[in-house]
This record gives structure tokens, sequence and C-alpha cells, in this order.
């Protein structure tokens, strides 16, 4: 799967992933390969990436660059405030804000 994992002023995250959990308005859920279409409103909660083989780079709040890698199974958190989550064939995508 792909996501991409965008704020009005950055991208948080592009690239593959093997799951992601989001904060939905009726509960969290995860979304893994083969996820049937969707389209959901998120609230105030932790996003959760878990990567899967291939490339990747993501916004790494620490030092305030972007990061690449490639390698499956690494964990990537942050808090939203709110956002939506759209996934069609295999593709993501996660439109938030009040990045944390």
């Amino acid at each position: 799967m792909r996501i991409a994992v965008l704020t009005p002023d950055r991208e948080i995250f592009e690239g593959s992933i093997a799951s992601v959990r989001v904060p939905g308005v009726k509960g969290s859920f995860q979304v893994l390969n083969g996820h049937a279409p969707i389209v959901s409103a998120l609230e105030e909660g932790k996003v959760e990436i878990v990567t899967a083989a291939g490339d990747y780079s993501y916004y790494d709040k620490n030092s305030k660059e972007i990061q690449t890698g490639s390698a499956a199974g690494e964990k990537i958190n942050f808090q939203i405030e709110a956002g939506f989550i759209e996934v069609l064939n295999n593709e993501i995508s996660l439109l938030i804000q009040g990045v944390q």
C-alpha cells in the first residue's frame, strides 16, 4: 500500500506502508492491504503508521527535516487534532491538521 499524509503546510509521510491506524470519529480503526474503499472523518488522537519494505519519506519533528527510509516494520506515530482519510485501491490519502 501507499500513503500520503498531508497538512496544509507540509507533507508528513509518503511511501510504502503495511498498515495505518487512525482515530475515526466513531472509534479507532486500522487499514490493511486490500481494505474496502472508504472516506472517513478523523478526530483528535494518535495516528500509527507501520512501514513496509520500499522507499518512504517522513517529516522528523526533532530535526525538522524530511528523513528517508526503506526498512519494513518501523513505527511512526504522531498526534492529530482532526482530518480525513480516503482509501481506494491500496492508495491512502490522509489529510490532517494540528500535527504534534
